[in-house]
């Protein structure tokens, strides 16, 4: 079952005209965020090379939740590109713009436009950890097994 929850949104002035965040579909998880990118001056993305996409956005989440900045699979499976610090957190208390930093890892270099819808934000609620000093943990069937170390 999903919840609504409100939340406060303010386009900057390199951001107004574009659409604001939506979803795509009736049981979409994610919001699509667009690139605020002059209309005039792509930002190319090199292969192997990384950058900072404004989105002209910032939002005011409430205490509690935090927004999720995830690939587009489309973005990824057609052209190698992706969000670098997959995902990124956006803070209840942050009230900057949304950047996307996206990485290409694709062949050829590829032209962030204006408006390109370059990566999801997902609205999560957030559980604040009570960290508690001990001086053993429960045992485990893993016990200490690190990676790989499941399903044999």
């Amino acid at each position: 079952m999903s919840v609504t929850v409100q939340v406060e949104i303010r386009q900057l002035p390199h951001g107004e005209g574009l659409a604001l965040p939506a979803y795509q579909s009736a049981h979409a998880a994610g919001l699509d965020l667009l690139a605020a990118v002059p209309e005039d001056a792509p930002m190319i993305l090199a292969p192997g090379k990384h950058a900072l996409v404004p989105t002209g956005l910032t939002i005011a989440l409430p205490a509690g939740y935090e927004a999720q900045v995830r690939p587009r699979s489309g973005l990824a499976a057609k052209h190698g590109v992706t969000v670098l610090n997959a995902p990124g957190t956006v803070d209840a208390d942050y009230r900057g713009e949304i950047g996307v930093l996206l990485i290409n890892h694709g062949d050829a270099s590829f032209p962030i436009r204006r408006g390109e819808r370059i990566a999801q934000m997902v609205i999560a609620s957030v559980a604040r950890a009570e960290l508690v000093l001990a001086v053993s943990l429960s045992a485990t069937d893993r016990g200490s097994g690190g990676f790989g170390s499941t399903g044999r």
